[in-house]
């Protein structure tokens, strides 16, 4: 099992970037996915999730910007992000587990996680 995250870079505030997380071998595609970022030195935080039953949920400092969705067919897991701010630079990691009730609020709750694609967004 593999997660592979794409479509990070630097971007001015303002800007958009759509991150790619592409999964290899089998996964539970019937339960969570999600996003998670990180700053060097702060803990992983949640971004986004998605559910079994397509609902999304999404961190207040993130809501009506960015917009998680899944390719089930191609095994793609997308983060739109829209309207980034210098506060959005962070790694973005894709993480996939078991979660029933999907929700990104504790990495614990994930098996699988990708390496990671860096934002950078100037002010």
């Amino acid at each position: 099992v593999r997660l592979a995250e794409s479509g990070g870079g630097s971007i001015e505030s303002g800007g958009s970037l759509t991150l790619d997380c592409r999964t290899e071998g089998y996964i539970a595609w019937r339960q969570c996915f999600a996003w998670f970022r990180q700053i060097p030195g702060q803990e992983r935080e949640g971004v986004a999730s998605f559910g079994i039953d397509h609902l999304t949920t999404y961190a207040d400092s993130v809501k009506g910007r960015f917009t998680i969705s899944e390719d089930k067919g191609k095994h793609h897991l997308y983060l739109q992000m829209t309207n980034l701010k210098p506060e959005d630079s962070a790694m973005y990691y894709c993480a996939a587990g078991g979660l029933s009730n999907c929700h990104a609020k504790n990495p614990t709750d994930f098996n699988y996680w990708g390496q990671g694609t860096q934002v950078t967004v100037s002010s």
